[in-house]
């Protein structure tokens, strides 16, 4: 599984980044802070379009990000996947064939650990590894996991996108328009 050669997700927080990423040349879309009553609205657009939107589940104003909200949107909003930091709803979406990004904030060497034991339970198709500015913990979570990875959070030059992919990320996520290059 691959984004198909996209190093860059785009993730938008407002409906005019989103409208913005419609038209661009990106085919995976990342969607941030929105409220439930947009949401469907905003994948059938997409879906319009041949974009397939990643919706960060733990951020969907008005959802409770659990496993009943992995089967409401698999139901009644197909998107492609969903990014959680929730092992049960990665867990879920894997079931509902949804591509399951597992969300990782990875502070300390405690955080480091406990993230391996989470994704050895959940098996997601990704890791998302926040911050997204660090080429030795990307290429040490990619060896002892065997999961893509993906960079995210503190993603703010064009620099830190090409040393995480240099690093070995699959792609790197960030809601900076600068980046969506």
């Amino acid at each position: 599984m691959s984004f198909h050669g996209q190093q860059v997700l785009p993730a938008a927080r407002k409906m005019k980044d989103f409208e913005k990423l419609l038209k661009s040349k990106y085919t995976y879309i990342v969607c941030l802070d929105t409220h439930i009553s947009q949401l469907k609205f905003m994948i059938a657009m997409a879906n319009e379009r041949n974009k397939k939107v990643l919706v960060h589940l733990d951020l969907i104003n008005g959802l409770k990000a659990n496993e009943y909200a992995v089967d409401f949107l698999a139901q009644e909003m197909k998107p492609a996947g969903i990014i959680s930091t929730r092992s049960n709803c990665i867990i879920r979406a894997k079931k509902r064939n949804m591509i399951a990004v597992q969300r990782l904030f990875l502070l300390d060497s405690l955080a480091l650990e406990t993230s391996y034991k989470v994704i050895e339970r959940a098996q997601p198709d990704y890791l998302e590894v926040l911050p997204g500015i660090m080429p030795e913990i990307i290429q040490e979570v990619m060896k002892q996991a065997g999961i893509p990875v993906i960079a995210g959070g503190l993603i703010r030059t064009k620099m830190n996108v090409k040393e995480a992919l240099d690093a070995g990320a699959e792609a790197v996520t960030t809601s900076n328009p600068e980046l969506w290059i």
